[in-house]
């Protein structure tokens, strides 16, 4: 289930308290189960994927990419495979750990590992939630935000894209104020929650 933690550090873990806060901002958030596949499942474990691989794992998942082609005119899909020993890891992040927008929607599933959506919400405040397995998020077009990684820098994503121009961060400028990575004791304070 996803994590959501406000600047002041209050931190939820229950849908009928995240969801209204992402409501506001106009974030979709759903939980999209993985079929109990034994091939598939053992390739999502795997740290890395070669491109073979990766394709064996969209098309084991493309019932989804179905659906939204049929409701949203989605047209392509790719699969993201983030992990500790990448070499240009850094690189890759630091274009999304500013705040920024696209002109297209944001939309990931995540399979494996986790990922941190930071938003600015309408009065300015910020917020940060973690998209953990079998969770898809929809970050509409024109939407402040951010995105890193937890500590364990480990991330399995599909993307799924109507156009791939929309992908370019527009900086807003705008600073990011807190972070759940950079917080030791954020682990601790959600096993008390518990």
């Amino acid at each position: 289930m996803a994590i959501l933690q406000l600047e002041d550090g209050t931190i939820y873990t229950h849908a009928e308290d995240i969801m209204p806060r992402l409501a506001a901002l106009n974030v979709n958030l759903q939980e999209w189960p993985i079929e109990n596949n034994a091939q598939l499942c053992a390739l999502i474990d795997q740290e890395t994927l070669t491109e073979l691989e990766k394709q064996q794992v969209l098309e084991g998942l493309d019932f989804y990419f179905q659906q939204l082609q049929q409701s949203a005119g989605y047209e392509a899909r790719d699969l993201i495979v983030l992990h500790p020993e990448l070499p240009d890891l850094r690189i890759i992040l630091n274009k999304f750990e500013q705040c920024h927008t696209h002109a297209d929607d944001e939309v990931r599933y995540i399979i494996d590992g986790e990922g941190i959506f930071g938003f600015v919400c309408p009065d300015g405040s910020q917020i940060e939630l973690t998209v953990q397995p079998e969770e898809y998020i929809n970050v509409p077009a024109g939407t402040e935000h951010w995105f890193h990684l937890t500590e364990a820098k480990r991330v399995k994503a599909i993307r799924y894209f109507t156009s791939t121009a929309g992908w370019t961060p527009e900086y807003t400028g705008s600073p990011v104020r807190f972070s759940m990575v950079s917080d030791s004791s954020f682990m601790t304070n959600l096993v008390n929650l518990a």
